[in-house]
């Protein structure tokens, strides 16, 4: 069975929404971990907002590694609509989110990550169908916008790995229990 593992940018307050805000430097350590996040995915579930975003941006960037990537990656998002923009291997999850990374789940392939989207991040930790947390926490209090973890249910986390990068970020990740 494949896993799911969520990547997110957090504040140390735990604030997710506009990770630029509060990660002001970015470090080689930051960059080996991202791409040791991605090596093992060959596909991606995203929000709508996420997809817009970076669907405007990620087609014309070199910033690696994760650039080649996700232009490259299976590209799931949930969305009740027709997507606005064209993006490389992009599809609309037909259905219920939760029903789909679960079927998703249990298809031959690598890691599916969840990148960025807080709200299918939420939903699909408050389902149990994530196996693992990658975090990356900056050395900042963002004060104010929406955290990831705000609103879940009782979950149980082992610490896996963590350390600190050179500019001060904590590299965190957790298996989720049960």
């Amino acid at each position: 069975m494949r896993k799911v593992v969520v990547y997110e940018l957090l504040s140390l307050d735990g604030v997710a929404e506009s990770p630029d805000d509060f990660i002001t430097t970015w470090d080689d350590e930051m960059d080996a971990n991202l791409a040791a996040v991605i090596k093992g995915q060959d596909s991606v579930v995203l929000g709508r907002r996420s997809y817009e975003v970076w669907a405007g941006f990620w087609p014309d960037s070199d910033i690696e590694p994760f650039a080649t990537f996700i232009n490259g990656v299976e590209k799931y998002v949930a969305t009740s609509t027709p997507l606005d923009r064209d993006w490389a291997n992009s599809n609309v999850i037909d259905g219920d989110l939760v029903e789909f990374v679960r079927k998703l789940k249990n298809q031959p392939g690598a890691e599916i990550g969840v990148h960025a989207s807080i709200s299918v991040a939420r939903a699909l930790l408050a389902s149990g169908v994530v196996d693992e947390l990658r975090l990356v926490i900056a050395p900042a209090i963002a004060g104010s916008g929406q955290r990831l973890l705000e609103g879940l249910p009782a979950i149980r986390l082992e610490s896996i790995e963590s350390t600190t990068s050179p500019s001060g970020s904590l590299l965190v990740r957790y298996q989720v229990i049960g």
